[in-house]
């Protein structure tokens, strides 16, 4: 194979706050001739996700910090276009962390072989995916059960809108926030929560408690700061929080202060446990199992945000910040 040239998004400088596109440069990148065991793929869609932001700044987030200069790294499924391996051949469907490009090289043991059968290819990034297998563990480990009240914040985002129809389907009575008229819609006609609200009409801790009058049992968090205070107000005794993200600080140049009603973990005798999806890939096979069936069934719904082209990958990222999208946020290369 003659060596090829593809493209790269490279994080260019540390954002300080909100990111902007003068931070990021795509860049070519030139693949050398493949080796004894490489793989060349070609990527079809790649993921942008909220904590992408964390690995700009320096020192350890959910993973180590991205390089400077370096092609930025994430959630991607593409297909093999040549292979030395005899563990995967031309044609093959492949998820892999070298998202942010067209092409790369690789081993086999940097690649997972997903489904042709499975369409769109994109839904190994969202429900099939690391987002999905978010939303299911965090289900798991707040132990909710039929009859209980579970509130959702960034409901209609890429893990929430999942995480409220996996707590519908267990038998719970679901609310969920958005910051939209259409994204409520969303939530309610589409996901079949039973209460939606667009958290920026009035304060959050007014709407749930409007909500749910004798208060919550279960709160997966995606917000953090004044919503989770909000939930800390309406948390029943012995309610669970399970802390999967913080969106509302992520820019914060100094860390926000903390909620002042902390002291309601300790008199409703709360539980809050954090989640870190890369802790629990030793389910995913169970995991695609249950939720594959799901989606097959249709039973569980599933909603992306497609965005075109490499060229756009940043725009897309940034507009999770803005509320641009309505579940998964994808960038489709091909």
């Amino acid at each position: 194979m003659n060596a090829l040239t593809g493209r790269e998004v490279r994080l260019q400088s540390r954002p300080r706050g909100m990111p902007r596109a003068s931070d990021f440069v795509i860049a070519p990148s030139t693949l050398a001739s493949l080796e004894p065991g490489e793989v060349l793929v070609r990527n079809h869609f790649l993921s942008v996700d909220p904590y992408m932001r964390g690995r700009m700044n320096e020192g350890p987030s959910y993973s180590p910090a991205f390089e400077l200069g370096k092609p930025m790294e994430g959630g991607a499924v593409g297909e093999v276009m040549e292979s030395r391996s005899p563990e995967f051949k031309p044609g093959d469907a492949v998820l892999s962390r070298y998202g942010w490009r067209d092409r790369f090289t690789a081993k086999p043991e940097d690649l997972h072989r997903v489904s042709h059968d499975v369409a769109p290819l994109s839904l190994f990034l969202g429900a099939l995916g690391m987002t999905g297998l978010t939303a299911w563990v965090g289900l798991r480990l707040s132990e909710a059960k039929a009859g209980e009240t579970v509130y959702v914040s960034g409901a209609a985002g890429a893990v929430g809108h999942i995480a409220g129809q996996l707590a519908k389907l267990r038998g719970c009575r679901v609310i969920g926030s958005a910051g939209s008229s259409e994204k409520v819609s969303f939530l309610r006609d589409t996901c079949g929560f039973d209460v939606a609200f667009d958290y920026s009409v009035q304060p959050v801790v007014e709407q749930l408690r409007e909500a749910a009058p004798d208060g919550i049992d279960v709160y997966f968090d995606n917000v953090g700061g004044a919503t989770l205070a909000a939930a800390l107000t309406s948390l029943r005794i012995h309610g669970r929080i399970v802390a999967c993200g913080s969106i509302s600080g992520y820019n914060d140049e100094k860390p926000a202060p903390g909620p002042t009603n902390l002291f309601n973990v300790i008199t409703k005798r709360l539980t809050m446990r954090g989640l870190i999806v890369g802790d629990w890939l030793g389910l995913e096979n169970e995991f695609r199992a249950e939720v594959g069936g799901l989606l097959r069934s249709g039973a569980l719904k599933s909603k992306e945000t497609v965005v075109d082209g490499l060229d756009r990958s940043v725009d897309a990222f940034l507009g999770l910040f803005s509320g641009n999208n309505v579940g998964k946020m994808i960038v489709k290369l091909s």
